[in-house]
């Protein structure tokens, strides 16, 4: 019996890239099979690491292949080049981003998968507040079962609802006290501001200066505690708060000493601290009712006082 013999490309026959390849895409390492990344051809990687030679492909300071694109989304690249799948959260808010790296990789099935619900979710990104929309799609449910009139006042309810709430700023700090006839050496040192409440919620106050790195795919309705601020001044996270209408309602710390070693006073102190703030859109919407009413009771005291003062200047 006659075996059928399989001619192979001579970039696949012999390859001057290793069975295992190590990548850096965007800051983001990942480590895969070369035969994964050239699985589909005529797409980017199966272009990169074919006809490209590796001194030809840019590295990193350790020696891995640089890819310039968005690091979190390649995981999602690369597990299509797996299983030929397209798998992703519930309310996941990147489809059209992960779009754009399919166009860039050239994997025209991911593009196709992905094509349906783009028109869809084409609102949901990571940039907006995820509330409003939500609070439509309740309110075009509750046009069905109760009427215009119950829909308008649900719908104001939810959205009050879901702008008020709890947002906690946590952070990690660190100073030294020397004996008592020296000057401190060191005082508060924040390495990191965590960020911990609704998500759709501190999105709201934070915006761009939110990093979500470490808690990606986490829907807008969901509570998180893995946020980090992309600035180290708590002094800015409070004024970013007051200006949402947030207001301080209690706050904590702890905190351990250590010797800096055993020939010196010194004392490292490293302590952990939390602020907890509270915003209620309906309190403040009945404060500004409250201050309206005052300024219209105000006003017409003062027309009074005003005609008053006329009548006795007439007489």
């Amino acid at each position: 019996m006659a075996m059928k013999e399989t001619i192979l490309p001579i970039s696949e026959v012999s390859s001057p890239y290793p069975e295992v390849v190590e990548l850096n895409v965007g800051g983001q390492v990942y480590v895969t099979k070369r035969s994964t990344l050239v699985s589909l051809p005529d797409t980017t990687l199966h272009t990169m690491f074919t006809r490209c030679s590796p001194h030809e492909l840019p590295r990193d300071s350790r020696g891995r292949f640089f890819i310039d694109r968005d690091g979190f989304l390649f995981r999602y690249v690369l597990d299509f080049l797996r299983d030929r799948q397209l798998v992703l959260p519930d309310h996941f808010p990147e489809r059209e981003r992960l779009q754009r790296e399919a166009e860039h990789f050239q994997l025209g099935e991911l593009l196709r998968l992905l094509g349906p619900r783009v028109a869809k979710q084409g609102s949901l990104n990571d940039e907006g507040c995820q509330s409003d929309i939500e609070e439509s799609s309740q309110s075009s449910e509750l046009v069905t079962r109760t009427g215009n009139c119950a829909t308008n006042y649900a719908t104001s309810s939810s959205a009050l609802d879901k702008r008020s709430g709890f947002i906690t700023i946590g952070y990690r700090g660190s100073y030294t006290m020397v004996r008592d006839n020296q000057a401190d050496a060191k005082f508060r040192r924040v390495a990191r501001i965590m960020v911990c409440g609704r998500i759709a919620l501190a999105k709201e106050v934070f915006g761009d200066t939110l990093n979500e790195s470490r808690d990606p795919d986490r829907p807008p309705e969901k509570y998180t505690s893995r946020f980090y601020l992309k600035f180290t001044y708590l002094e800015q996270a409070f004024d970013r708060l007051s200006e949402a209408g947030f207001q301080m309602v209690a706050c904590n710390s702890t905190g351990t000493a250590a010797f800096v070693n055993q020939y010196r006073d010194d004392k490292i102190w490293s302590s952990y601290t939390e602020y907890i703030f509270f915003k209620s859109e309906v309190m403040e919407s009945q404060k500004k009712e409250g201050e309206k009413v005052n300024k219209n009771i105000q006003n017409e005291r003062n027309g009074k006082r005003k005609r008053s003062d006329k009548r006795a200047d007439d007489k």
